[in-house]
């Protein structure tokens, strides 16, 4: 029986402001890239669903910060029920990059005691001649904060789609291998929906639980 999806993730998208989040999250749930964009107050709800295997899609609910300071507090409040992340900054502003390990740190802060997996991402690769941090730099900050490194850019669509794709399968992996699993009270990871199908509320908490696909 083929599900409708067979998981939800909830990630979050973080970072400095103007490093171009909401940009990436447009190009990635609508297709579309505006050069002007009004800066996020708060938090916006995006969500996609993406084919992880052949017949086997997750929902991804996708969570847009502020990174103004003025708006952490709202921000801090969504890293306990996320799965996931993408660290965002702007190869053509070093202060952003810099500022990569304090983002990190407050995630740890607040997401006790869940997990949350993190993708860095350097955005607006298509700004290369403007480069302040080399590929090399951030791949070498994304190897010791264990996470793994791409370079996008939601003007040419490059590596937009790949990015979501990678910290998903990387979930997906650490939950098949019972790393992650579903807890009650967290809405971290769901069980997915299945056609005619309905699961009592205990089976869809059990940790390590496997969807009808």
């Amino acid at each position: 029986m083929e599900a409708i999806w067979i998981y939800q993730f909830r990630l979050i998208v973080i970072g400095d402001s103007t490093v171009g989040k909401s940009c990436l999250l447009r190009r990635f749930t609508d297709g579309k890239f505006n050069d002007v964009s009004d800066p996020t107050v708060g938090v916006d709800f995006f969500a996609r669903l993406v084919e992880i295997e052949p017949g086997k899609r997750i929902k991804l609910q996708l969570w847009d910060t502020a990174g103004q300071e003025r708006f952490r507090s709202i921000t801090r409040s969504y890293y306990r029920n996320s799965v996931g992340g993408l660290l965002v900054f702007d190869i053509t502003n070093r202060r952003s990059f810099e500022h990569v390990r304090d983002w990190l740190e407050e995630a740890k802060m607040h997401v006790q005691p869940y997990r949350i997996i993190f993708l860095l991402v350097g955005h607006k690769s298509d700004l290369a001649t403007q480069r302040k941090v080399s590929k090399e730099e951030a791949e070498k900050l994304a190897a010791v904060s264990g996470m793994k490194y791409i370079e996008t850019s939601a003007k040419d669509s490059m590596n937009v789609e790949e990015s979501f794709t990678i910290l998903t399968r990387e979930i997906y992996e650490l939950l098949k291998k019972g790393n992650i699993s579903i807890q009650e009270g967290w809405e971290g990871v769901k069980s997915g929906v299945v056609p005619n199908v309905v699961h009592s509320s205990e089976e869809a908490v059990q940790p390590g639980r496997r969807c009808f696909c």
